[in-house]
């Protein structure tokens, strides 16, 4: 996928202004140190597109992306940064929850998870919440290049297995060294429906 233009378009903070859009959409989750913004502003080639920080718990919002004029990137608050405060967290799970169950164009949802640590019991729920609701998705395995060639896929198979899933489902992804940018884009043309 050639990405020929990609800018923000609005930051989300309560359910009651999500937006309804006529473009399929493709939302990034993940803990809140998983890489979201990294992945994002890599697959796009923009390296502000989406802020990253040394802080984890950056994106305290939904932020929408209009890629190609013809699809969106949602980035979702990260969850599990625990030094929000419980009622602001509380505020973000709802808002995602409300986002991943109500969007009519939510296409697929991209679960980021650093491939080097086993997933925690958030990435196992949101997982649970995928599968119980029916909502397509996949699992990005985030931070391949703090891993050599050969243990990748021993890593994302302990991964897979993990969460209960096969390698088909799981895409093994570095922002540094932009590995599996290539097929994240397949699978997001593939929804689509045409070469984006």
């Amino acid at each position: 996928m050639k990405i020929t233009s990609a800018k923000f378009i609005t930051t989300v903070a309560k359910a009651s202004d999500l937006l309804n859009t006529q473009f399929k959409e493709f939302a990034f989750v993940g803990r809140s140190n998983a890489g979201k913004s990294s992945l994002i502003n890599a697959f796009t080639n923009r390296s502000a597109l989406a802020k990253t920080s040394s802080t984890p718990g950056k994106t305290k919002h939904i932020n929408y992306f209009l890629i190609n004029e013809n699809f969106y990137i949602t980035d979702l608050p990260g969850y599990g940064y625990h030094k929000a405060g419980k009622s602001e967290e509380e505020r973000w799970v709802k808002l995602i929850d409300e986002y991943l169950l109500t969007s009519k164009q939510l296409s697929c949802v991209f679960v980021l998870m650093d491939i080097r640590h086993k997933p925690n019991i958030l990435d196992k729920q949101m997982l649970t919440f995928l599968h119980y609701y029916n909502i397509p998705f996949m699992v990005l395995a985030t931070k391949a290049d703090k891993l050599s060639k050969s243990q990748r896929g021993v890593y994302a198979s302990k991964l897979a297995q993990e969460v209960g899933l096969t390698l088909n489902n799981l895409i093994i992804t570095s922002s540094a060294l932009k590995l599996g940018l290539e097929k994240l884009g397949e699978k997001i043309e593939e929804q689509i429906g045409q070469d984006a």
